[in-house]
């Protein structure tokens, strides 16, 4: 096992209160698999995985409980130079935007030469050669003149791919991918991710896969998590979970996913908004937006704990939630 995480939570403490942007997060990945995290936006998805490797801006953030142990070392309770160690060389992210993460000043060569020099030891002509590699396992065309380009001369797709190149230049043991597929036409996104997948079977590392697309979990991940208002809410392995899904939101995300439907049929969608996370809700979290199970048996005096239903497959126990109730298109009361 490469990654252990029990009971993570993540606060942030603003002017309008207390928001618990993660509770009691619990999950372990092995080595060579893909663990995928799946929500919507403000789920908690990325907050799980910036508090890992120590990103959370505190303050107002701050790690409320729970350890994230990476070989043997807590990285919620790390030093600066464990951490200068690990994020960057052992640990790498994939950040959702490049164009914001990419720094515009600098010429790519410079962004992906630092961790060889920082990381590694290396000297400028080395690590330019590398730098130069990488972007040819990327698949950017005449990378010895690209090298020297800035970030805006690149791409979307492009900038995604020099992304990735600085992610696995130090072959990581661990690599997170916020997103990388985001605002990327069909075209490019199947690109990106058949390079994810390939560089993570030439170098064995282990992937956490952050996305709100089914779709895309479906083809990449090993396991996946769903998370709702800052909370897992079912964890199975990938074809259990799309097999049978349990939960109410589960079943109302892939019932999102659009496919080939009868001319004229409304796609499914989940009504109202998330709860907000600075006054959560003390019973079932997504009891108001439930069309999928009976909302009537909802629990409202606590919030539903994780039960193993089956083996190896998790959901909150809750019982409006995991009973059946409206079909896809039937409208709520």
């Amino acid at each position: 096992m490469i990654l252990d995480v029990r009971h993570l939570s993540t606060r942030f403490h603003t002017r309008n209160g207390v928001v618990h942007a993660v509770e009691d997060v619990s999950f372990s990945l092995e080595k060579g698999k893909t663990l995928g995290i799946v929500g919507e936006s403000g789920s908690g998805k990325s907050v799980t995985c910036y508090s890992l490797l120590g990103l959370i801006p505190q303050p107002p953030g701050r790690i409320h409980s729970g350890t994230a142990v990476f070989d043997g070392i807590d990285l919620l309770k790390a030093t600066p130079q464990q951490m200068a160690g690990i994020r960057g060389k052992r640990i790498s992210m994939i950040f959702q935007d490049p164009m914001t993460s990419l720094n515009p000043y600098l010429k790519v060569a410079t962004q992906l030469m630092e961790p060889l020099q920082q990381h590694l030891g290396m000297g400028k002509k080395e690590a330019l050669q590398r730098a130069i590699e990488s972007l040819s396992e990327v698949g950017i065309h005449h990378p010895e003149q690209r090298v020297h380009s800035y970030p805006h001369e690149f791409s979307g797709g492009m900038r995604q791919r020099v992304m990735i190149a600085m992610a696995l230049i130090t072959r990581p043991e661990l690599l997170i991918c916020d997103e990388p597929t985001t605002a990327l036409d069909v075209t490019v996104q199947k690109q990106v991710l058949d390079l994810i997948r390939n560089r993570q079977r030439d170098l064995g590392t282990s992937v956490i896969f952050i996305t709100h697309d089914l779709a895309v979990v479906s083809e990449m991940c090993d396991h996946i998590h769903v998370m709702y208002a800052g909370r897992v809410v079912e964890s199975a392995p990938r074809d259990l979970l799309f097999a049978n899904p349990r939960h109410a939101y589960t079943r109302a995300l892939l019932a999102s996913i659009p496919s080939i439907k009868p001319k004229h049929e409304l796609l499914h969608t989940i009504p109202g908004l998330p709860p907000n996370l600075a006054n959560p809700p003390q019973g079932c979290a997504f009891r108001e937006r439930n069309t999928m199970g009976r909302r009537e048996l909802c629990l409202t005096d606590r919030v539903p704990p994780l039960r193993e239903i089956a083996p190896g497959h998790w959901a909150q126990d809750c019982p409006g939630c995991l009973s059946a109730g409206l079909k896809q298109n039937e409208p709520a009361d």
